[in-house]
Parts: C-alpha cells; sequence; structure tokens
C-alpha cells in the first residue's frame, strides 16, 4: 500500500469480494530521501495515509523494511543504466524484484496465497492453467507495460482488482468507504527522484561523479563538451550547452568513448532494434515469428511490428513505421490487443 487512492481502493474492493486482506508499505527509501519526499510514496506521509486507510477498513497493516534491497535493485540499476549510456525504467525493477519479488516471501510468511496491488491490468487464467495478461479496461490509465517482465509464478499469485475499473471508480470506492486518501492526487514523478531531476539525484547521491567528454556530431566532429553522459537522454534537445544554426537531439550515448552523439531530428528515427533480457507471458518458447503491436516507451501509442526471437533471450523488433527516439534501457512491450505478449529491454547499438 502506497498511500494512494488506488492501492486503498485496492484492499476496500478486495474486503468487499470476500477476500481476508493485510496491508503491507514496502519501506523502500534511502533516508536521505525522506526529507524530500514528504507526500510520496517513499515518504513518512504515505506511511500515515496507509496505516489510516487499513486502520478505517479494519485490516492489520505491516510496514516492511525493503530499503537495502531496494538501493541494489532498483538505484543500483538506475545509475548503472545511466553510465552505461542507458535509459532506465526503475519501475518495471522494483516491480520485477520487489513488489512481486522480495513481497512475495513476505506474504507467504503472513499467510498469505496472493500479493494484491493497484496496477490497471487484468489476468486471466487460461484451461491449461497459464495465468495471462492483459491491458487495464481504462486506456487511460493501463498499467501493463510496467509488468510485461512478471514470470508466471509471480503472476500466479497476483491479484489486480482496479483492472476492470476506471480512475473515476477508485475514488468512488474511497469515498464509499471513508478513506481519506479519495481526493489525494497521484505523483507521475518516480518515487526517489521526487523533483524530477534525475541528474541531481544522481549526482547528491555520489551515484555519479561529473567527468568531461565530447559532444559531437554523426560524423565525429566536436562541437561542445559535457560533464557527463549520465545527464542526457537519447531524443533530448535543451541543455546541451552548444549552439547552432538548427536543432541538434541527442542521437546516441557513447559510453565507451564518453561521447554525446547530436545530430538533426530525422537522425531519431528508427525501425529496427534489438532487444535484450526478453519475457514471454503466454509461452515457454515462443514462436519463431511474433506480428504485434510494439510500445517502445510507456506514452507511446504503439506501432506494427514484427518480432524475431532468438534463443539466447534476445529478439529483433522491426516496426512498420521508424518509431522516433527508441530509447537504450527503455521496455518495449509487445501487444496482441489488448494481450500483453513480453518484451525486453531495448539494447545499445543498431
Amino acid at each position: 500500500m502506497s498511500g494512494g487512492v488506488d492501492s486503498s481502493a485496492t484492499a476496500a474492493l478486495l474486503i468487499q469480494q470476500g477476500y481476508e486482506v493485510i496491508g503491507v508499505t514496502l519501506k523502500l527509501w534511502p533516508q536521505d530521501c525522506v526529507s524530500r519526499a514528504e507526500d510520496k510514496c517513499c515518504g513518512p506521509q504515505a506511511v500515515m495515509d496507509a496505516r489510516s486507510v487499513c486502520h478505517t477498513l479494519g485490516i492489520p497493516y505491516y510496514l516492511v523494511d525493503e530499503a537495502a534491497e531496494f538501493q541494489q535493485r532498483v538505484i543500483g540499476y538506475f545509475a548503472a543504466e545511466y553510465k552505461a549510456g542507458r535509459t532506465p525504467n526503475p519501475c518495471v525493477m522494483c516491480n520485477q524484484h520487489l513488489k512481486f519479488g522480495t513481497l512475495l516471501d513476505r506474504a507467504q510468511q503472513l499467510g498469505a496465497e496472493f500479493i494484491a496491488t493497484g496496477h490497471f491490468a487484468r489476468l486471466e487464467t487460461t484451461p491449461g492453467g497459464r495465468t495471462l495478461l492483459h491491458k487495464g479496461r481504462d486506456p487511460r490509465k493501463d498499467q501493463s507495460y510496467f509488468l510485461f517482465s512478471l514470470r508466471q509464478e509471480q503472476l500466479k499469485r497476483s491479484l489486480f482488482p482496479l483492472g476492470n475499473h476506471t480512475k473515476s471508480d477508485t475514488r468512488e470506492v474511497a469515498r464509499h468507504c471513508g478513506l481519506r486518501t479519495a481526493e489525494k492526487e497521484e505523483s507521475m514523478e518516480i518515487c526517489f527522484v521526487p523533483d524530477n531531476d534525475y541528474g541531481k539525484f544522481l549526482e547528491q547521491s555520489a551515484l555519479v561523479q561529473r567527468h568531461r567528454g565530447d559532444i559531437v556530431d554523426t560524423q565525429g566532429r566536436k562541437l561542445g563538451e559535457h560533464d557527463g553522459i549520465e545527464f542526457f537522454t537519447v531524443g533530448q534537445r535543451k541543455g546541451l550547452g552548444i549552439s547552432h544554426p538548427t536543432p541538434l537531439y541527442v542521437l546516441e550515448l557513447d559510453a565507451l568513448g564518453n561521447r554525446v552523439v547530436v545530430g538533426d531530428e530525422t537522425g531519431l528515427n528508427r525501425d529496427e532494434f534489438s532487444l535484450a533480457n526478453c519475457n514471454w507471458i503466454p509461452w515457454d518458447q515462443p514462436p519463431e515469428e511474433i506480428q504485434c503491436t510494439a510500445k517502445i516507451r510507456y506514452n507511446h501509442p504503439g506501432t506494427p511490428a514484427r518480432v524475431i526471437p532468438a534463443a539466447n533471450g534476445t529478439a529483433r523488433v522491426t516496426l512498420r513505421e521508424p518509431g522516433r527516439a527508441v530509447t537504450p534501457g527503455q521496455a518495449c512491450v509487445l501487444y496482441d490487443g489488448d494481450l500483453v505478449l513480453g518484451g525486453g529491454w531495448i539494447a545499445n547499438g543498431p
């Protein structure tokens, strides 16, 4: 329970459906983050709100310290990806390793059979016993993208009560139950970067140190200097610190050469790229070729694609229409209609 309206409504709906419910908040934040995140899901106010909701609903409440695991699995990954010239997606990793990872072990210790969260997504069990993941009914709130990496053993023990509801539905549930979170605003930021300035977070947390390198064009000509590739993302236009007669965009982050490669907007368009560490939900072994819709970032509408999986957990994606700013390190999630087929992490290089 994050202290927000979605997890609060989730608990209330489960009680209405006859489940015996236990409320759990994972204490994930580093201590130096707390004072800067009073009302975020990594702040003490969130704990107070979650505890209040559980008291109102009459269910037990536990605060579980997973800060060390979060530091290693999420924040460590976050910094390492930026150092490698990739743009991380910490929410996917937090879901995979903590919310549906270590929390499952905690749930078993508490005698709980399932983990339930406030994600807007739906689950289906096939006649053969396989668990499938679908988009949430509300297209504006669908969060299936962030769950693509979950394995069968995680999906089988998961519940998503909000999957068939809209955001307004969840607020109405919370109002009806008299929960203090009913009108609480939702946060769209990374929980441990409350001001959304990831570069400042990396530097202040001593995860990254400034180091000079060159900003070059696609021909390798030096146009300026930078303080570290970690402070840039593919597709970025502002903040390059160089003057040029035409707009320039970050096209590539060369970690080995410590270079930021820039060029005109057309250089952002790609129709082919590879995926690493793929996870497939409907199959143990995917087909030799998959025709699907690919989302190259959470807010991407998706585009038709041809995917060729390989035996080593990689895949080759060909988009029917070039995608803008296909960003290494981001998740590419594959769909057949509203069914999540799986996905992987966009790799560096061609």
